[in-house]
């Protein structure tokens, strides 16, 4: 994009006083175009830049809450990409300074914006209750207006159900709002939407084996892709390309998937955008983790870390780290992987965000277990469950299930040398090990059943059996549960091998 020359039609008039609008104007479509550095450099006569504070001393409210708003939303996104340390605080500042003077001048567009983008720089931290609460002011005091800010809002707050792992509330949002963005003419926030709402099927298509999920992503991510071009939003568009090269691994394509993310790095790269091309070190790290290359895995998730570390987003930090605690393990190098993944549970801890955590957690055990006794393993599986207890994922359940059960079956192998209290079983004399594990795996098929609403075929994938299977274990081993199941739908032939 080419550089932007600001005249001032009367030099005898202050420029700081008469121009701070138009110009502020100027640097948001910079922004909305992803021309971040542009847009400092339109507003360098009265901002030197990040971690400075705007030049406001001769201005009214009005320009002084649209400079300190332009100056703040720019400080939390260059700060992020940057690894900048302390950019998202500085932004919070500046930002909740302009909202309290736009409240003061009842200018409620604006103060919507400017909660949308603090509420930015809270998700950013990992700090989602924060995100959640100021969110939800924006839609409470927008209500039924149509608005710009108001499709930002719902966006920003489907994002942070998804990353609090409450996926299904994040379906909800997108599902309600999509009318609402079919009817938009603004291509960034409809590309925004596309992608978002792609990324998060995506990860229910796999969570859940649900091909029709992931046809669907497939088509979002083909939309997102259209509108950041319409957008000329280049940065957007390089993230559509890490999603898809993510979609791609997890099916099985992975050189298609490789070249997808390392496009997209290469993109990132000429943005000078670390953050995001670490992110997609970390994206690759894990197509190298499935297609079982650990070495490689390591070697790039090691990178990642190392860059995000850097920065102040906790919450992609903590995700780095669990990879790169995963690459570890799988290299016989438990110490190390160990350390990784229990600095990730405390980074996502205290930047707020428990689903991180209790990921990390679950990892430790799933990678882990052969290496732990067992007391450490029952102290990784209730701090899972707690962090995880108002997790909406339901692989994430499944996961923490399968976990229950390995403690479980480890605690009891390890029964004539450890006492009742370590292994949280009474070993009484009328104890039996087929009727410990027998409880069990109905409990895990209950849960299955229940989060899938009765559906067999659904809680067969949630537990990775086939339908057949579990229907024979239903029939057989736990008939006390048929109640609970429902008639399977028939659902339709997927797209996906023909793409």
């Amino acid at each position: 994009m080419e550089l932007h020359t600001v005249v001032f039609k009367d030099p005898t008039k202050n420029p700081v006083a008469d121009d701070v609008i138009p110009l502020c104007e100027l640097a948001k479509n910079l922004e909305e175009a992803g021309e971040y550095e542009s847009a400092c450099e339109v507003l360098h006569p009265f901002w030197q830049g990040l971690l400075h504070r705007p030049e406001t001393n001769e201005l009214a409210d009005e320009p002084k809450a649209e400079l300190l708003l332009r100056a703040g939303t720019l400080t939390g996104f260059l700060g992020s990409a940057k690894h900048i340390a302390g950019a998202q605080e500085a932004a919070k500042d500046l930002i909740s300074e302009s909202a309290a003077i736009f409240e003061l001048l009842g200018k409620s567009e604006k103060i919507a914006e400017a909660r949308v983008d603090l509420a930015t720089c809270y998700w950013r931290e990992g700090a989602l209750d924060e995100a959640r609460v100021t969110l939800q002011l924006v839609l409470d005091g927008l209500g039924d207006v149509q608005s710009e800010q108001k499709l930002r809002a719902l966006i920003n707050s489907a994002l942070v159900e998804k990353g609090a792992t409450r996926d299904r509330e994040a379906l909800r949002i997108y599902r309600e709002a999509a009318p609402q963005f079919d009817a938009s003419t603004n291509h960034a926030l409809k590309g925004k939407f596309h992608n978002n709402y792609a990324i998060l099927l995506k990860n229910l298509g796999l969570a859940e084996n649900r091909e029709e999920y992931i046809d669907t992503a497939l088509v979002e991510f083909a939309a997102a892709s259209f509108h950041y071009e319409q957008a000329g939003h280049r940065r957007f568009q390089a993230g559509v390309e890490n999603n898809v090269g993510f979609l791609f691994a997890s099916i099985g394509r992975f050189g298609e998937a490789r070249e997808h993310v390392n496009s997209a790095r290469s993109l990132f790269v000429r943005l000078a955008d670390q953050g995001s091309a670490a992110y997609t070190d970390d994206t690759l790290a894990q197509i190298y983790l499935l297609e079982g290359r650990s070495e490689e895995a390591e070697r790039v998730a090691r990178r990642a870390v190392h860059a995000l570390k850097r920065g102040g987003e906790q919450t992609v930090l903590a995700e780095a780290l669990t990879t790169h605690g995963k690459a570890l393990a799988r290299l016989q190098q438990p110490q190390v992987a160990r350390a990784a993944l229990d600095q990730a549970v405390e980074i996502a801890q205290n930047a707020g965000n428990p689903d991180r955590g209790g990921i990390a957690a679950v990892t430790a055990i799933e990678e882990l277990s052969p290496y732990l006794p067992v007391e450490t393993l029952q102290n990784y599986y209730h701090t899972a469950e707690t962090l995880l207890s108002k997790s909406q994922n339901l692989s994430l359940k499944t996961r923490l299930g399968e976990c229950a059960r390995r403690v479980l079956l480890t605690a009891l192998e390890n029964a004539n040398e450890a006492t009742p209290a370590a292994t949280g079983v009474a070993l009484t004399p009328g104890f039996s090990l087929d009727s410990e594990v027998l409880r069990y795996e109905g409990s895990l098929i209950r849960r299955a059943l229940e989060e899938s609403g009765g559906s067999v075929t659904r809680a067969a994938r949630l537990l990775g059996v086939t339908h057949q299977g579990l229907a024979f274990i239903l029939n057989g081993r736990h008939s006390d549960l048929l109640s609970i199941r429902s008639p399977v739908k028939r659902r339709r032939r997927s797209i996906i091998r023909h793409h």
